[in-house]
Formats: structure tokens, sequence, C-alpha cells
């Protein structure tokens, strides 16, 4: 359906790629000239996705020249976009499985090939919001020792490594037996490689394979369990649809899975080529805009529509340039970029809009910089935030294993249509609705303390910020130490040597990979400064506790396979193990000559972590100023053995030779980090990730499910039931039916969001839904949530209204009831709807202003359909949702403006009837005529031709149903 309309007008357009006389493409460019090259380059994404569907129907040669004027359009129409493909995660995918299954089997029963009956563009349906945490451990619970006291017992023999681990001296780890494997000695000679056995969970402590936990057999197989029958629905939908690809469980995120493996950048059909675009029912959906991917996330009726061959809808939207220019300090870490642009975004109103990224600094940003800003959109507003194709995303597809013919073809054809952004070219930048700047220059790196993480310091300012600490009185910041004692020096004997501790002596160092740090360029840069510095001579002081705390395996892993992992041991960061540790105190206790020495002289000690809490005493209580600051920031203070060092004019400590070292000679450039990060880390990754998804896993390989072309529904299932959507299918559609005195099933107020309408979360014991499944033989304990069950329209339609803050007029306070009037019972709404349907009575929906807010629902529209809600009567409604009423087959009707229930004299008593016209027009005003008498207008909110097709259809489902009679 997305692939060379019939009689599309922009066929002449077609042309052959260069020296690929083999690939075809719309060659837009031409069709806009001037004009295009004007365009930004993701409103060129979405002008050749209507160039290439323009069908005069679904998408019309005004909808593309809308876009191509888009300068003076933007905000003032809506245009049709045809995505390339959907991403599902589980949740949402299954509703939408389920209805593709009972569309096989109407129109099988309608006399037409069920055959025919797949989605119209690749979807990609992730199994990843199926696993619940049914059995858990802390790490740190677990680990030798982990707050000093008496030794538990020792852990079990492991089996070696295959490649000959070096051995290093064991810096004090209490629990430890022995010397601790670190790594291959062959790393030591700086050569990175990514050819490493792939060991995906390591012992914590030596580094050495251990089985698979028994706490992740346990929750897998609970999983797979307590969703057998979802997933043996999915692996029959995986066989027997075309255009659907199942990831499945264990394999890892949707939005991780979708950047990571199944985003194209530009797909290529039967030689024919087209942007790769994609809309998800996943938040983190926008990531894929750092590939140059245009993507954002959508609600599931949105997607299920796409998969059905229909297009979303979107206002014109304004497109804001970032400009990024001048080069970032060499201190600042990619955290430290990422924030201050999500930080400069936000203040710079860029909500509802297109954010797109240009300008000279644009090419310092790795592609995991540019995905984790493109996935922060929602902290600032943005639709998305676009990274045109550059010689960065080309270079970070190498690494992925994008096959080098298919990069040269991407890369002509990018550059083709004026997809491919270069900064070596003269060519002029497109025009934006609005510009904001930022220069990297001015994003310099914090620390944030001495006792707050919202107190930042600037690393420049760090030694004169904690002076000033020195002086202030007690407080958020300071520890009125007097002026005459600021100098004190306090020696001590540790380990047969005499160190000398002052006021900001650094006494606990911890690496942390958590949250704001699990970004593998920043632990990286610790990994390569200390690799810098021990090849430079320095060390660490022996008595500063130092540990590295890896937020996952794969941490380890990155760290091992780039070779710096022997490097961050020998300077004292070994890893303690996989969890929270120093951040919520799990920190062993200071040598006692060191806690006696600080007391003795009432020493203000440091810690430096990369964690997210710092609270004073929170982290050891003799340590009084914590400084939250990032993995290379930790590694270089901890060689200092103080805060107060100015980084730019005082040496970290003196290298062999007597040589002084200074932070700037061992800090790692951004170009080393991104080579390792490319060639080490990504290149890894991605070939994990293709042999999880080739090999699949032993729980999915052997689930066995049924291969006929129609599924075969159980009717003792509490999960997967047929719906009853296509109960009417016909070939052909008639006219709209009049609604003939329909009583009113609730009577709401303003602001009716979607979770009032369709709740997701547990189900009530009270409740209809409750009911139904303690009738199918279910306990409590086993009802699980609406949004497990959405593949079961019984308990969805049960769950319809029945959010117990659902405040109806009829009632008079919140509850999920409402009055059935025929006999003037007070009932579930569930129950009373279902009494107007045996009495042959069609219901309505009285409502006030912005009925349909907060997230797009598919049952929020659903649901109510099978109520028997015909029309809904609002003061105004939320745009989606509006939309998503006459995708189901539900009118959306309008209050004329300044009208309402209580000016009309409404109580919500009477009884409706709306007579549609044999011809209904966008916009147009009806009368509906109460059962005393009253007359009044209202207007039928179908905007377009293509709404008014659907309604007459009864929705969309039927419409594309009918297209395979």
């Amino acid at each position: 359906l997305f692939f060379f309309p019939p009689g599309s007008p922009y066929q002449p357009v077609i042309e052959a790629l260069g020296n690929y006389p083999q690939k075809k493409f719309y060659n837009v460019s031409k069709l806009g000239g001037a004009k295009y090259d004007t365009l930004p380059y993701s409103i060129r994404v979405l002008f050749e996705s209507s160039i290439r569907n323009c069908d005069g129907f679904l998408v019309k040669e005004t909808d593309a020249m809308n876009i191509l004027d888009w300068k003076t359009k933007q905000n003032n129409v809506e245009v049709p976009f045809c995505p390339a493909r959907v991403v599902l995660q589980d949740f949402t995918g299954i509703p939408a499985m389920v209805d593709f299954a009972a569309m096989r089997e109407a129109v099988r029963n309608a006399g037409g090939d069920p055959m025919k009956v797949n989605p119209a563009c690749p979807t990609d349906l992730t199994v990843d919001h199926s696993l619940q945490i049914d059995f858990s451990k802390c790490a740190i619970q677990n680990a030798p020792n982990p707050g000093g006291g008496d030794s538990q017992k020792p852990m079990a023999k492991l089996s070696p490594l295959k490649a000959q681990p070096r051995k290093l001296p064991c810096r004090g780890q209490t629990g430890c037996k022995g010397p601790c494997s670190a790594g291959d000695s062959s790393r030591n000679s700086g050569q990175f490689s990514a050819q490493i056995e792939n060991t995906p969970i390591l012992c914590p402590f030596h580094l050495q394979p251990v089985p698979e936990p028994e706490t992740v057999l346990k929750n897998q197989e609970m999983e797979f369990g307590r969703n057998r029958e979802r997933l043996q629905f999915f692996k029959w939908s995986s066989k027997v649809f075309k255009n659907i690809s199942i990831i499945p469980p264990e394999t890892g995120m949707a939005h991780q899975v979708n950047l990571e493996y199944v985003s194209r950048v530009v797909f290529e059909v039967k030689d024919f080529l087209y942007p790769d675009s994609v809309v998800g029912t996943d938040s983190h959906t926008t990531m894929v805009n750092g590939l140059g991917i245009l993507g954002w996330g959508v609600g599931g009726i949105e997607t299920e529509a796409v998969m059905l061959g229909m297009p979303v809808t979107l206002t014109l939207p304004e497109v804001v340039g970032c400009e990024l220019t001048g080069t970032a300090s060499p201190l600042a870490t990619s955290i430290d970029i990422v924030l201050s642009i999500t930080k400069h975004l936000r203040q710079a109103d860029v909500a509802g809009k297109f954010v797109e990224f240009f300008g000279s600094g644009v090419s310092q940003l790795s592609v995991a910089d540019r995905t984790t800003i493109a996935n922060m959109c929602p902290e600032y507003g943005a639709i998305l935030s676009f990274f045109p194709v550059d010689n960065v995303t080309l270079k970070h597809l190498k690494h992925t294993g994008f096959d080098k013919a298919k990069l040269e073809v991407m890369e002509a054809y990018l550059k083709a249509v004026k997809l491919f952004r270069n900064d070596e070219s003269s060519s002029r930048e497109p025009e934006y609705s609005q510009v904001v700047q930022i220069s990297l220059s001015s994003i310099i790196p914090y620390v944030s303390g001495p006792k707050r993480s919202q107190d930042r310091v600037a690393v420049n300012n760090m030694k004169s910020d904690f002076q000033a600490c020195l002086n202030e009185k007690s407080g958020v910041k300071g520890f009125q130490i007097a002026v005459e004692k600021q100098n004190d020096i306090v020696p001590v004997q540790y380990e047969g040597n005499e160190y000398k501790l002052s006021h900001g002596c650094i006494v606990i160092a911890a690496v942390i990979s958590c949250t704001n740090n699990c970004n593998p360029s920043v632990m990286l840069a610790a990994g390569l400064l200390a690799k810098k510095a021990v090849e430079a001579g320095l060390v660490v002081k022996p008595y500063i506790r130092t540990s590295l705390s890896p937020g996952s395996g794969m941490v380890t892993h990155y760290l091992s396979s780039s070779g710096v992992l022997p490097y961050l041991s020998k300077l004292g960061f070994e890893v303690v193990g996989y969890g929270c540790s120093t951040c919520v105190g799990n920190t062993a206790p200071l040598p006692e000559a060191i806690r006696n020495a600080i007391k003795q002289g009432d020493i203000i000690a440091c810690g430096v972590l990369s964690g997210t809490k710092n609270f004073e005493g929170r982290i050891c209580d003799c340590v009084r100023a914590n400084y939250l600051a990032s993995p290379p920031l930790v590694v270089a203070y901890a060689i200092a053995g103080t805060v107060r060092i100015d980084f730019e004019t005082e040496p970290l400590g003196t290298g062999f030779n007597g040589k002084s070292i200074y932070l700037r000679d061992i800090w790692p450039t951004r170009r080393e980090l991104h080579t390792v990060e490319e060639e080490c880390v990504v290149s890894s990754m991605f070939k994990e990730l293709k042999e999880k998804m080739e090999k699949g896993n032993k729980r999915w390989n052997l689930l066995e499910a049924p291969e006929s072309t129609l599924f075969p529904w159980d009717l003792k299932s509490t999960y997967i039931r047929c719906p009853s959507f296509f109960d009417k299918l016909a070939k052909e559609p008639v006219s709209p039916q009049p609604i003939e005195n329909a009583h009113v099933l609730l009577y709401l107020g303003d602001s009716v969001t979607t979770d009032h309408i369709s709740p997701a979360g547990s189900i009530a014991r009270s409740s209809a839904a409750a009911k139904y499944l303690t009738n199918k033989g279910l306990t409590p304990r086993e009802f699980n949530s609406y949004g497990a069950r959405r593949g079961n329209d019984a308990v969805m339609t049960r769950g319809t209204f029945a959010n117990i803050k659902l405040l109806n007029k009829f009632i008079g306070k919140p509850a999920p009831k409402t009055i059935h009037f025929p006999s003037g019972q007070t009932l579930d709404v569930f129950e009373a709807a279902e009494l107007y349907q045996k009495e042959g009575i069609p219901v309505i929906i009285l409502a006030g202003r912005k009925y349909g807010l907060g997230s797009s629902r598919d049952w929020a529209a659903k649901g109510p359909f099978l109520l028997g809600v015909k029309a809904v009567l609002a003061e105004s409604y939320e745009k989606v949702h509006k939309s998503q009423l006459i995708g189901i087959g539900i009118a959306p009707l309008q209050f004329l403006p300044g009208e309402n229930p209580s000016i009309l004299g409404l109580t919500g008593r009477e009884q409706f009837s709306i007579l549609f016209p044999p011809e209904l027009s966008p916009g147009m005003t009806l009368d509906i005529k109460t059962s005393t008498g009253k007359v009044f207008s209202v207007i039928a909110l179908f905007e377009n031709d293509m709404e008014i097709t659907l309604y007459k259809y009864g929705g969309s489902l039927n419409f594309v149903a009918r297209r395979f009679l």
C-alpha cells in the first residue's frame, strides 16, 4: 500500500541512481527546485513520503505541495505522513495483532482470501514489557563482605578464562583470597581490539565467567509461564503474517532493538530506494532521529492504522534549527554536552515542534551522543530532534555491521535527494522557523557538592569554591573552619609509609556507571585516562578507598575489550560488584589510622564519586565533603589526592623521571573516545545483539505454536479473544444510519482523560472485569492488569469507564457507575451498557471540554464502541482522541461555540435523536432532537473526506478489511 500507488502523478520523476542504474528512486529534489533546497532535512523526508505515496485519496497532490510550501504553511495545515515502518512493544502490539487475526477470520467468512490480510508496512514487535521481577537480589548484598565486619562464606571456585590472565596485586579487597584476574596481558600494549570472547556475565570480583544467575533464570521461567498464551499467539503471528517480525523475550528493550538492529536508514525494496522512517508505541522511539531516521512515538491506534495502510496526520510543524558551533572543552564529557544542550532547548520553547541540528559542532557528537539528545525530547517538549545522516553516521553504521556495498548505495542515494549533511560542502543551510545557537565552547564540566547534588561547581572554580566552603558558616555548603586551621596538616602512618592529610584530601573515590553516567563514552574516558596515567608513572595513594561498580556486565565487557580495565585496576579501581554501593553508603570502613587522623585534626576529608547521591555523612560518617563528578574526573581527583587543585596550573603528580604531569597531558580527546567507542563497544554490542536475534533463545525456540492461516481461538482463554469489530462486515458501505431515541450512558465534565475511559492498571476486585475473570475460575492473584489483557475484548470492554476516579454527573461522586434509565437502577457502566444493548437502545456520551485528554490509548476508543456508544457530544476534544473515535466508527459531535448542556437546559436524562444526511461534508452542522421536544444544532467534527469515508465504512478496521473482499 505504501509502494507505487496506482495512478500516482509523480511516477515521471522516478530515476536511476548514478553508478547504480538498477536502483530506482523518486528524485524529489527536481520537483521543488530552489524551494526544496531551503527545506529542513526533516521536512524533506515528509515531502518524499508524500510524493511516493500520493494516491489522490489518502495522500493528495495538495498535501505534497503544502509540505513543499512549508515556509508559509507551517502550523496552518494538516498533512498525512506514511512512515516506512512501525515498531511495537508487546503491550500495545497484542491488540493490533489480535485485530489482524480477527480480520483474517472476517475476510474468510465474507468470502475473501484471508492470506491477503497482512500489515501494509514492515512491523517489528519486541516482547519486552512482559517481564516482572518476581525474584530479586541486590548484587552488593552478595558481595564478599560489602561493608566490613565478619567475612562471608568464600565464593565457589570458578572456571578460568580461556585467555591467560595477568595477575595484579589485590589492594585489600575484603573477602578476596588472592590475586585477582584483571584481563589479558596482551592488551597492555595499548592496541584496542574488539576481537574478544563475549563473556555475557562475569564474576564481579575476579572477572571470570559464571553461570547465568538463578534470579535471571527464575524470572525468565515465570515470564514464559505467566505469558504463555500471549507468547504462543505472537509466535503464530510471526509464522503466518508477512511484514511482521517478532523479537522474542530476553533479546532487549524495544527502543534499543529499534536503534541497534531493525533500523534501515535507507529502505531498499525490489531495487527501489526511499528514506527509513518510523512511528512506534514506545516513548523512546525518538532515539532513531540520532541516526537520521525520522520517527516519533504515537498511540496504539495510530500505529495500527499505519499497519493497515493509513497515514498518520500531523499539523505541519515549525522546525527549530539548533546550530552547534565551537569546540567543546577538553574536560567536557558527553554527559556534560548532552545535559547542556537539553537545558538550552528547554529554555528555547520548542514544545510541539521539530528540532534539527546543524553547524560545525554537530560532527563532534558521536551517534551515542546524538541518540541520547534525541531520546530526551520529552525533557524539552519537542516532537523529535533530527540529526541528518553525515560521515559520522556512516562510520557508525560501518561498525554496526552494515555491508560496505549497501553503505555506498545509501550514501549515493542520500546525496542524490539532498538528505546527506556535509560540513565541507559550500551549500547553504536550510531555512528554519527559528534558530537556537549553542556554543560547545561554553559547555564546561561541573561537579556537584560538597553536601547537595543541586549545588554545581565549575571544575575550574573547584579550588576557590572549596576554600569558600571552609570559610562559610556551617550550613548547606559551609564548614566554618577557623582561618588559622585551614592549612593544618596531620601526618599519618599507613602501610609503612607516612602521608599527610589536610582539608580537601580525597579518601574515597568511586567510579559508578549508573543512570546519568551509563553512556559508554564516560566510562571509557575514565579507562583511557587511567591508561595514560599509568603509562606516565602516576599512582593513587593506597589509603584512598577506590572502587569500580559497573552498572552491568556489559560495562565490564567493553572496558575489558577496549583494554583499559587492567589500568583502572592498577590505580585501585577494581570491579567490586554490580549494584548500588557507594551512593547508598555501602562503602567499607576507611583504614583505622586514616579515620583517627581525620577525627584528630578535624579534617574536612572528601569523597568523589560518579553516582547520584552525596548528602553529608551518607557516603561515610567521617567524610563531610562529597562531590559528584564524571567517571574520568573521579580518577583524576583520586590521582591528585585533593580537591584543592587547579587543573590548569597545578600538576596531578610526578611521573617517571620526576616530570610533572598535568591533567591535560593524560585527558583523552573526543576523537580517541569516539574511535575506541565505535571499534570496541559498538561493534561488540551489535555483534552480540545480532547473534541473539538470529539464534533466538531456547525457551522461545521450543515454544509450540499453531501454523494455520487462521488463529485457532481458545474459547477458554482469558488473554486472547476474537473481538467483534468485524461482525457486520459487508462488501459495500452503507449510508450513516440515524441514531434514534438514544439514552445518555454517561454525563461527564471537563478534562476526561483516556485513563478515565480505559484504565491500564490493576483490575479492582469489585469491577465488572473481575467478576468476568472470577467466573472463568481465576483468583484475584491471577487477574494481572488491564494492560496485560489488552488482547481480550471481554476484559477490556468491562474495563471501559471502570476508573474509580470517574465523575459521572448522574451519580454525583467519583465511581465507575451510571444509571440505567429504563429501570432506574444504578449499575456498573458495563452492566448498564449491556442492558441497553439487549433492549436495542443506542447510547451516547455527554461531555465537557477537552474530552479524551492524555496519552493515546486504543481501547479508549474501542471500549466505548463495544459498549454500544454511537456518538460522543462534547464541548471540545483532544485532537488525537477525536480522530480515534472516527477510526473506530463513533461520531464525534461538538456543541456550537458558547453552548453546553447547562446553557441548553439539558439534564442528560432525555433521549436524543440524530439524523445524518445521505452525503456528509467536513464540518457540517446537524440537528439533534430530544424526547422533550428541544431541538439544537451541533457540529460534526469530520475534517476531511477521508474521515467521512472511514466513518461510513464503520471505522478504519472495516474500511481496510473490505479492500480484501
